[in-house]
């Protein structure tokens, strides 16, 4: 058990390793408590592509579909109830770490309808209404960091509710998220409210930005008949997203050490830490522990698939990474633009991407929970 690379992380490097994963079946056979303990997970995010996994076609929801049924609740209000129920219980598993940690880590993230990405009103609302409706001081709730998000993100935590900002990818929207962070704080300290229970983190999407970067590189690659130009455009694929998560990193200390910042942390503040998200490896060329391995450090997070936990805890090579390389990260981020490459462009095409890879699962699984309900109602 000592030397599993992922407790070592937690251990001696101040990294949180939460799981990218929710089922009823995890929950109820035990298994969550247990990985608690061997694998270390002090935290759990999902997401609507993970629920749809888990509820469709899974036999173990059946008793509570059939439930709302009888109580005459529509399609959305019988998926409410089941994840609901699930965050729940998770949220109850993880509470002594919550407890333990001061609130720093022990928290289930459950995220808002994804069609209200671009809709501040209608976030807020339901932020509201689900915080309120889980009742557990750990659950936290998914905002996606668009523009109209982010508004609410301020609105949100100012109410003092838990915030996961998801679908992050540029360094910008992290620092814009960051600072909607803490200026939902600063509401809260105007209105004379404690601030020292609230957490939150911003999730830092990181093998979806190598895909697309990688993908543009491989038609740089194409279009050039020269051998040394191709190498250097190989040379530069897989390293983007790395580089862009440890300048964002960078950007953290600075936020932390502002004045603004620090007068909310001598209220009790928590920070507002980097999650990265997204950390399994899409392209088989690379290690499957690359996105863990190339980004440990202090006060961050990582949370994993349980394929990524289980490659990581035969073969993570720990060490701190997050601040080494520095130089040739900032060199890559201004190399991109001068071969052609839009990072602005590329993050715009991955936050929309994004949205809609969470609004499609979504979509599909009210489908196969509505053809659920009719079977079930006619038995």
């Amino acid at each position: 058990m000592t030397n599993n690379p992922l407790l070592q992380i937690e251990k001696e490097y101040g990294q949180s390793i939460w799981m990218d994963n929710l089922s009823r079946n995890i929950i109820e056979s035990g298994e969550l408590k247990e990985l608690l303990v061997s694998r270390g997970i002090v935290g759990i995010t999902s997401n609507p592509a993970i629920f749809e996994k888990a509820i469709a076609g899974n036999k173990i929801y059946d008793p509570d579909i059939e439930k709302g049924i009888k109580a005459g609740k529509s399609v959305m209000e019988i998926y409410e109830s089941l994840v609901f129920t699930d965050v729940r219980n998770a949220c109850d598993i993880l509470r002594d770490i919550y407890e333990k940690t001061n609130g720093l880590d022990g928290y289930v993230s459950i995220e808002v309808p994804p069609n209200l990405a671009y809709n501040t009103e209608e976030t807020i609302r339901e932020a509201q209404r689900y915080y309120e409706a889980i009742g557990r001081d750990n659950v936290m709730i998914k905002i996606p960091g668009t523009p109209e998000g982010l508004i609410a993100v301020e609105k949100v935590i100012a109410a003092g509710i838990n915030v996961n900002v998801t679908l992050l990818f540029s360094v910008k929207s992290y620092v814009e998220a960051a600072w909607a962070y803490i200026r939902g704080l600063e509401a809260r300290v105007a209105e004379g409210k404690d601030i020292s229970r609230i957490a939150s983190v911003a999730s830092f999407f990181i093998s979806r930005i190598d895909t697309n970067i990688d993908a543009r590189l491989d038609k740089l690659i194409a279009a050039t008949e020269e051998p040394q130009k191709q190498e250097e455009l190989r040379q530069m694929k897989g390293k983007f997203a790395i580089a862009n998560a440890k300048i964002a990193y960078q950007k953290y200390k600075e936020i932390i050490k502002s004045e603004r910042w620090q007068a909310l942390a001598a209220k009790g503040a928590k920070p507002q830490r980097l999650l990265w998200a997204s950390t399994s490896t899409k392209n088989p060329e690379y290690s499957d522990v690359i996105y863990v391995d190339s980004l440990i450090g202090p006060d961050t997070v990582n949370t994993m698939p349980p394929a990524t936990i289980e490659a990581c805890a035969d073969h993570c090579n720990v060490e701190n990474r997050i601040e080494t390389d520095l130089d040739a990260a900032y060199k890559l981020t201004e190399t991109l633009p001068q071969i052609g490459i839009n990072l602005d462009e590329v993050m715009a095409e991955l936050l929309a991407d994004g949205i809609e890879k969470f609004i499609q699962p979504f979509n599909s699984l009210m489908k196969s929970l509505e053809a659920k309900v009719n079977q079930l109602a006619t038995v």
